[in-house]
């Protein structure tokens, strides 16, 4: 059983991750926890193309925050990038909506010319982690094409048109996980799932960064198959989302943002759930329904704050 933060077995940490939030916290998981030990799991529903280029939003993040490169403040993108290839691109009739920096473009251009000889996104992720000395692994919850379509009041979008371009204020009618039917797991994702000690669900928007790992069905069963702890941490604090839609979402599609809603979320797996102070009193409903649970502050507002969530989570873990 796993019962330090220290503690030193192979893989024996496993994160299902997709967004800032889950990039933050695995932050702070690695500072805790040996690096080496742990594997993260990443939503690629958000994957697309723009200007020809492959971007693969979520991984990228974890990428850049992993590797110390990140934008301090955004918590994406890379820091003290600029803008100069975006601007000439528009000036020329190119899209503009989705931020592009000079040094992003860099690792777009590589991964897109890797895939299109041949290579898939998880060989190209592999390479990245290493050419970063990122200890960490990183393994996109597919190689083959998964994208969430949002179903709104205005039209079916995909992921980026919806939450980008459009700055997600669309009615939310429902979401779907195109391509993940047919989808099979990465190298490596299923054996991480089954030899982790522990599972770990992010802070991360239940609709639009977990959902779509989970909709692989072979991911599906391993997770659920599982007899080892599942600790989820709640992407809202007060029932809101620090930033994005995940309380409307919520609200819309789970009936709320009480920590049970998001318990349900889960059900079927999640042993034990990390709240925020401010959702406390939602502790007695989450016991009736078999999910150990604590509160405390888990908004990761530096890193300090990532590793005191990280250490929380973990110290939840061996809560019986």
């Amino acid at each position: 059983m796993l019962q330090t933060a220290q503690m030193h077995a192979t893989r024996s940490i496993c994160v299902l991750a997709g967004g800032v939030g889950a990039a933050r916290f695995v932050d702070g998981l690695v500072q805790v926890h040996d690096p080496s030990d742990i594997a993260v799991i990443v939503n690629v529903g958000d994957d697309f193309e723009h200007l020809s280029l492959a971007i693969s939003p979520d991984l990228d993040t974890l990428l850049y925050m992993l590797g110390g490169l990140v934008h301090p403040e955004q918590g994406w993108g890379r820091a003290e990038d600029s803008t100069t290839a975006l601007q000439a691109a528009t000036q020329l009739g190119g899209e503009d909506w989705f931020l592009l920096g000079d040094k992003d473009i860099g690792l777009h251009l590589v991964r897109t010319a890797k895939l299109r000889s041949g290579a898939v996104l998880s060989q190209v992720t592999a390479e990245f982690t290493r050419q970063l000395g990122i200890e960490t692994s990183l393994l996109p919850a597919t190689d083959d094409q998964l994208r969430t379509i949002v179903e709104t009041t205005a039209g079916d979008f995909d992921f980026q048109t919806y939450f980008v371009r459009r700055g997600h204020r669309d009615e939310v009618q429902g979401v779907r996980y195109e391509g993940a039917e047919a989808a099979a797991p990465a190298p490596g994702v299923i054996s991480a799932i089954e030899e982790a000690e522990l599972l770990i669900v992010a802070p991360s928007n239940p609709f639009l960064s977990i959902a779509p790992i989970l909709a692989v069905p072979e991911i599906h069963q391993a997770v659920h198959e599982r007899r080892n702890p599942t600790v989820g941490v709640s992407p809202l604090i007060g029932g809101k989302a620090v930033k994005g839609p995940a309380d409307r979402l919520m609200q819309k599609l789970a009936g709320g943002g009480t920590p049970a809603a998001i318990a349900e979320r889960y059900e079927g797996f999640l042993t034990h759930l990390l709240i925020d102070d401010l959702d406390s009193d939602g502790l007695a409903a989450l016991e009736q329904r078999g999910v150990k649970a604590a509160a405390t502050d888990i908004l990761m507002r530096d890193r300090e704050a990532r590793e005191h969530v990280a250490r929380a989570a973990l110290e939840l873990a061996t809560a019986h």
